[in-house]
């Protein structure tokens, strides 16, 4: 009885680990990396949300949108963010992370601060393009970082930790939007709204630069000021004991004939580089993956019970607080859920694939719940109903740490720029559907009860539970070849011929 509550405590606290030395590097990695990295994910989201909660808070009249404008907007920045993804995944083998992802911030924080000068959708349209390609960056290049760092063991909960940070960012956009709301509004001018643009980006400013000052790159380039000589070396020792490929030099600067190994291990943009990526089946797997399950999303990205709060039929009309204060519920379970799937998959030796049963379930009676309370004479009933829909669908952000962590874990054994493409593949690949799909299914013009959209996420959700069947099967038979080194080309398959396995 005693046996799962020390396994609890073992897991949270991290004491599992015999080795001190080890406690003490990966305390300090993750303070350094989840800080940054989170912060900076919360901000990211912060700047998503705060497009949806101007719109409820005065922009839509002010700038006189018409139809499915804000969805065009959504749009627009879904292209940029999809044609963002491998660039930006492919620069952190050139560019050193600490470097690029500041970068990128100081690019999303100047362009946030522009839109609050916009006098028409269309100047945002735009702004919201060159933003999708800074912001492209933050998601897969973190779980690109995280899966360099720790074990498989380790990964889930720090997947989790950062996906929550972005759904706090989702949460607190709302009350933060209320706020400058209440005091700002007309200050110096300038609407409610567009004060809450000039704030999102004055805050990414200090974030970026302590990235720039101690964010701690890879475990084999590392320079981090606060880890010893002996730390960077137990940082690349301890995950080949993993079984963990790391094909860079831990100094690659160190001579020049490390350096020009360096350049060759991370410059693989060849033909042949590019058909082995698309011939594998880890490229297909995850990428359609997450193409469903971003989809399932659906719900909660495109801020649906905003958007039905917003024209409700019901009476009386919503508040501009209760506009950006009650759909906080939403993120706040998608956090709550996160957590939970993200450790519970942990303690269960990597299960990663129950989350995607767990979603079909949710995507397919949410659907239902939403579709029933259409028919409902009761207004107050339907609302009741549609609003516990719309929370419980928020349950379904949990795939998005669980399903990224997944795939490090079932490439922990390839190189880290195949992992790198393929991380990116799988955001692309959703968001050049979600940028349409969003339009067809969920425009705001649909509201309040979006049928079509109903009926896209339970076949989106019923597509998910066959998919995860067939991934999870794959991707355990090919654990299993590659550990016993039947894969050619594998990296267990050469780790094993030089003797570092065992």
């Amino acid at each position: 009885m005693t046996r799962m509550p020390s396994r609890l405590r073992d897991y949270f606290l991290s004491t599992w680990r015999t080795d001190h030395a080890e406690q003490n590097l990966v305390r300090k990695i993750d303070f350094f990396i989840l800080t940054f990295c989170c912060l900076s994910y919360f901000l990211n989201y912060l700047d998503r949300t705060n497009l949806a909660n101007a719109y409820v808070s005065g922009m839509k009249e002010d700038l006189s949108f018409q139809g499915d404008q804000l969805n065009q907007i959504n749009t627009c920045f879904t292209i940029g963010y999809v044609l963002g993804q491998i660039p930006s995944n492919l620069s952190l083998h050139y560019v050193k992370p600490r470097c690029f992802f500041p970068a990128m911030m100081v690019v999303w924080a100047g362009l946030t601060m522009v839109t609050a000068s916009t006098h028409s959708p269309q100047a945002i349209m735009a702004i919201r393009f060159f933003q999708g390609l800074a912001e492209a960056s933050t998601f897969v290049g973190t779980h690109y970082i995280l899966g360099s760092w720790y074990t498989e063991r380790e990964l889930g909960k720090r997947s989790g930790i950062f996906t929550a940070s972005g759904l706090a960012g989702t949460m607190i956009g709302g009350f933060i939007q209320t706020g400058i709301h209440s005091s700002l509004d007309g200050r110096h001018g300038l609407s409610g709204w567009r004060w809450l643009f000039l704030v999102d980006g004055i805050i990414t400013l200090p974030v970026a630069l302590y990235g720039f000052l101690l964010f701690p790159d890879t475990p084999a380039t590392t320079a981090a000021p606060y880890l010893s000589l002996s730390e960077r070396e137990l940082a690349v020792a301890r995950l080949r004991r993993h079984h963990h490929p790391l094909v860079e030099p831990n100094n690659p600067s160190s001579s020049d004939d490390q350096d020009q190994e360096f350049k060759q291990k991370t410059s693989p943009l060849t033909w042949a580089f590019a058909r082995s990526v698309l011939a594998s089946w880890e490229w297909w797997g995850f990428v359609v993956l997450w193409i469903i399950a971003g989809e399932t999303e659906s719900f909660s990205s495109n801020s649906l019970l905003a958007l039905y709060m917003k024209s409700s039929p019901s009476t009386p009309r919503y508040t501009v607080a209760q506009l950006n204060n009650y759909p906080t519920g939403v993120p706040a379970v998608g956090i709550v859920s996160t957590l939970f799937w993200a450790a519970l998959t942990d303690l269960m030796g990597g299960k990663r694939y129950l989350v995607g049963y767990f979603i079909g379930v949710t995507g397919v009676a949410t659907s239902g719940m939403i579709l029933a309370a259409r028919g409902m004479d009761n207004s107050e009933r339907a609302t009741a109903v549609v609003f516990a829909a719309y929370y419980w669908a928020g349950a379904v952000y949990a795939c998005q740490a669980t399903f990224f962590a997944w795939a490090n874990d079932a490439m922990r054994l390839r190189e880290p720029v195949f992992r790198s493409v393929v991380l990116a593949g799988m955001n692309l690949g959703s968001n050049a559907i979600n940028a349409w799909w969003s339009i067809v299914f969920y425009g705001a013009s649909m509201a309040p009860w979006f049928e079509r959209g109903m009926y896209a996420m339970i076949a989106t959700s019923v597509a998910l539970v066959g998919w995860t069947a067939w991934l999870s099967y794959v991707s355990v038979r090919d654990e299993k070849q590659r550990l016993q080194g039947e894969v050619p080309g594998s990296s267990a398959q050469q780790v094993a011929k030089s003797g570092e396995i065992g």
